[in-house]
């Protein structure tokens, strides 16, 4: 009989520890699986899924005007968001009960409350008092991350508190310029709320290809996003309801609410990881081999509270991959290179594999193939929304190395992308692929001379 009370103690159940918990729980093991909020995690929770929902339901209004170019008479429609949040929370429940529901299934318990370590075996649960542990794995995820020298930031909402708010604001203030920041930006304007934008930087979604960054800026502010670059909030003042951003330039917004999207960090406080000898980066974030394996010989971490990969598919990968190692004897390590992502902005977009900047700095010789066009839908009614469409590829194997595009059903179309490009598929052979017609996604396989090199 085991010394232990489980052979594995999952702290979080997101995406990333209910994966791990279920497959481990189906080896046989006895598993345990605390939650301090909602089983499901960000991604079920806050994050992914209703973010997700309110993305269709911004939609319509833009579908809506697109319709009466096609003949339809789509006037007289309005929006209900009681409706749709409580609709939004039903389903939201269904899904968290299918978590619970698939993880008790493989045998695994559900432990409603806080768990803090204790020792590298030892745990601390709400509820449950203390309890120990052969193996624990550590998946909290992040949490939204406010400026704590900003005045007034009591005052602000994050993405998280938007998918709950009692009523719709007229106008808001979104601060921040990353994909959350965006989306956000996207959904509210599309639901009919005068949005405005506001980052410090001189570009918003740092860290995808220029094009993208460029494109999308443009895009969003011509469906009536104001997009306010180069300048912060330094001060939000006013009474909830009636607030006013203070930005670094001078200007103030007046605004219903101010959402602060400046990013998020991994919840690890007050985890008790120093008892446990569990090191940290930084900014919190768990530090991890490999094998997703801590300092700690008896603690291992997935998903955002590594800070690797913040998507939950990576987080769904690093669990499963884990309890294969630990439970199933089959060593495996989850390949972090060439994951695609998307960004639910509108116009969306799919990307994955290297940016044109990346692939300048790595490769000696690189080719870019590129397209800016009016998709057929846009042409039909006069419409001047564009897409955009970007191969990177090394010019002298002609691998390809990236893929980007922006525009109706990126996400959709990158999915396919990204397995040959993750398996190393040259453009020759991209290109032997024969288009589907009529469609965006052809553009990828029909471009054929690549953008003329400049010259130093």
């Amino acid at each position: 009989m085991s010394q232990f009370d489980y052979d594995l103690f999952v702290i979080g159940a997101g995406s990333g520890g209910v994966r791990a918990g279920r497959l481990a729980a189906a080896s046989g093991a006895k598993v345990a699986v605390a939650e301090e909020y909602r089983v499901g995690g960000t991604c079920v929770i806050r994050g992914c899924v209703p973010k997700k929902f309110m993305v269709y339901a911004s939609e319509f209004p833009h579908s809506a005007h697109i319709a009466e170019g096609y003949g339809w008479s789509a006037s007289g429609a309005t929006f209900d968001w009681a409706r749709f949040r409580e609709a939004k929370d039903r389903e939201i429940a269904r899904l968290s009960g299918l978590y619970v529901a698939n993880l008790t299934r493989s045998g695994g318990e559900i432990l409603e409350g806080r768990a803090v370590l204790t020792g590298p075996q030892s745990l601390q649960v709400e509820g449950r008092g203390a309890v120990t542990a052969q193996r624990i794995l550590i998946a909290t995820g992040g949490r939204p991350w406010k400026p704590e020298d900003l005045p007034g930031a009591d005052l602000a909402i994050t993405s998280e508190e938007a998918f709950d708010l009692p009523t719709l604001p007229e106008r808001i203030v979104i601060v921040g310029g990353g994909f959350i920041a965006v989306e956000f930006a996207g959904i509210f304007n599309g639901l009919g709320v005068d949005v405005t934008l506001v980052y410090r930087g001189d570009q918003v979604l740092r860290g995808f290809d220029e094009d993208i960054r460029s494109h999308v800026a443009a895009e969003i502010q011509r469906r009536g996003v104001k997009l306010i670059l180069g300048a912060h909030p330094v001060e939000i003042s006013g009474r909830s309801g009636d607030l006013q951003c203070h930005l670094s330039d001078g200007q103030v917004r007046a605004a219903g609410e101010v959402m602060l999207a400046t990013g998020r960090k991994p919840h690890t406080r007050g985890l008790g990881l120093e008892s446990a000898g569990v090191e940290t980066g930084p900014n919190g974030e768990i530090r991890v081999d490999a094998w997703s394996k801590t300092s700690a010989a008896s603690v291992w971490a997935v998903g955002d509270v590594t800070d690797r990969i913040n998507l939950t598919p990576v987080a769904i990968r690093e669990g499963a991959a884990f309890a294969r190692t630990e439970f199933y004897g089959q060593p495996t390590r989850f390949d972090h290179e060439a994951v695609a992502s998307a960004v639910f902005s509108q116009p969306p977009v799919g990307t994955v594999g290297l940016t044109e900047a990346e692939a300048r700095a790595a490769y000696p010789n690189v080719d870019i193939y590129r397209s800016r066009f009016r998709p057929m839908k846009e042409t039909f009614y006069g419409g001047q929304e564009q897409a955009l469409v970007k191969l990177v590829v090394d010019a002298d194997t002609q691998q390809m190395l990236g893929c980007h595009v922006v525009g109706p059903d990126a996400p959709e179309i990158i999915q396919m992308a990204a397995v040959p490009l993750k398996l190393g598929v040259t453009k020759a052979q991209w290109d032997s692929a024969c288009a589907v017609h009529p469609t965006l996604a052809e553009e990828l396989v029909t471009l054929s001379e690549p953008v003329p090199r400049t010259v130093a």
